[in-house]
């Protein structure tokens, strides 16, 4: 059996992370499943979108929370790649994506799709945020028992175990992924987009905010369990004992041959990447590449390519 391949934010590589084109290339890749990061917008609408801030990805300043639905999707979310985006991958306007246009999007997949959904801490909605994500998804008709929405199976993550420790409370252990990382002051800076000393600072003081995740693997709380590739590279031992305790390893971001073979040797189930296409075909999936068709609602199977994308 491969490994479960997850579209990290879409097929990022190719076209802007978050957006409506990212998603409808990783279904044409055949992803298996897709990842997001949800923000809560002033006016309550969950959004897709990764930093807490806004800039890296989009003309806009400030943070996402500090704007409404209405002002986030007049930001330009497509030009920092530097890619065109086809037509029938959705206009510009329609790029910004909250979580329920992905999820129908996923819907009209017309085949069964993942969604992996990361709610992003220090928020400063605190765990309205999970309630939120929650929220929406029973109104949809989301089943916690079975993680099922239609064709669509949703699994819920984070890096803080306050978070996850709070869905834990709505949703059983086999669907709640806690997050790892190993982090550094090179990650801090980076991710933050922060000057060195800066991001020492911040790396000394980030055990006071974000408390230590793995006391929730190590009690049990989870089934899912998510470390960064670096921490696989770091601690091989430690994945090699959860796969053995029955853990189901969702791990990120692969994105080379080499890594995939390395998560393939230790039993990783599941890899979450920004080139799905690629670790498709190589973890052996035959004919990955040529892709899966996209339908539409209520609309007969795709013929094309180009048919399969058109999105509403």
């Amino acid at each position: 059996m491969r490994p479960i391949v997850y579209a990290h934010r879409g097929a990022s590589a190719a076209f802007p992370e978050h957006t409506r084109a990212a998603y409808v290339q990783a279904l044409l890749d055949g992803a298996d499943g897709v990842e997001c990061d949800v923000h809560l917008s002033r006016d309550g609408h969950l959004v897709l979108h990764h930093d807490a801030q806004l800039g890296r990805t989009s003309d806009g300043r400030g943070p996402v929370s500090s704007r409404t639905l209405a002002e986030l999707r007049r930001l330009d979310w497509t030009s920092w790649k530097g890619v065109r985006i086809p037509a029938h991958h959705g206009a510009p306007d329609r790029q910004l994506l909250t979580l329920p246009e992905l999820l129908d999007l996923l819907r009209d997949a017309g085949r069964p799709v993942g969604l992996a959904v990361e709610t992003k801490h220090p928020s400063p909605f605190g765990h309205r945020l999970e309630e939120e994500v929650l929220g929406l998804l029973m109104r949809e008709g989301w089943d916690p028992e079975t993680g099922r929405l239609d064709d669509v199976t949703v699994s819920l993550m984070s890096f803080h175990p306050d978070a996850v420790r709070h869905v834990l409370e709505t949703v059983p252990a086999r669907h709640v992924c806690q997050l790892v990382e190993t982090t550094t002051r090179r990650t801090v800076r980076d991710s933050l987009r922060v000057r060195p000393a800066t991001a020492a600072v911040l790396h000394a003081g980030m055990r006071f905010v974000v408390p230590p995740a793995l006391p929730v693997i190590s009690a049990g709380l989870v089934e899912l369990v998510g470390p960064g590739l670096d921490f696989v590279r770091a601690r091989p031992e430690l994945v090699r004992q959860w796969r053995a305790e029955g853990r189901v390893l969702r791990v990120w971001t692969v994105d080379t041959a080499r890594d995939v073979d390395l998560c393939r040797a230790l039993g990783v189930q599941q890899l979450t990447t920004n080139r799905p296409a690629d670790v498709l075909r190589w973890a052996g999936s035959p004919g990955a590449a040529a892709g899966v068709p996209v339908r539409a609602r209520g609309s007969g199977p795709c013929r094309s390519r180009s048919a399969a994308a058109t999105v509403r």
